[in-house]
């Protein structure tokens, strides 16, 4: 799938994978001012393609998908669903 990412969107999948900028950076070699200068611009904001790329590639590592604009608008959300945690499981026993 070929996403591309706006702001808003890049926004989303640091918050939901839990990543810093500077950890964004280091996992996708692309610059912690490259990717602050992104997030504040407008939804109308594009990359540079290599850089897209590198990004969803860093995403995608930490376990995110990216769901395609269909009908909707794109989004974002885990691989792999959340173990339940141990409390919740002594609540549902």
């Amino acid at each position: 799938m070929n996403v591309r990412l706006t702001p808003r969107l890049c926004r989303a999948a640091r918050a939901l994978a839990g990543l810093e900028q500077k950890d964004l950076a280091s996992a996708s070699e692309v610059s912690k001012s490259t990717i602050g200068a992104f997030e504040i611009k407008d939804e109308g904001a594009r990359l540079a393609t290599r850089t897209n790329r590198a990004l969803i590639e860093a995403f995608e590592r930490a376990g995110l998908e990216f769901i395609p604009e269909n009908g909707g608008g794109p989004g974002v959300r885990l691989r792999y669903p959340i173990r339940e945690s141990r409390s919740e499981k002594l609540r549902s026993d």
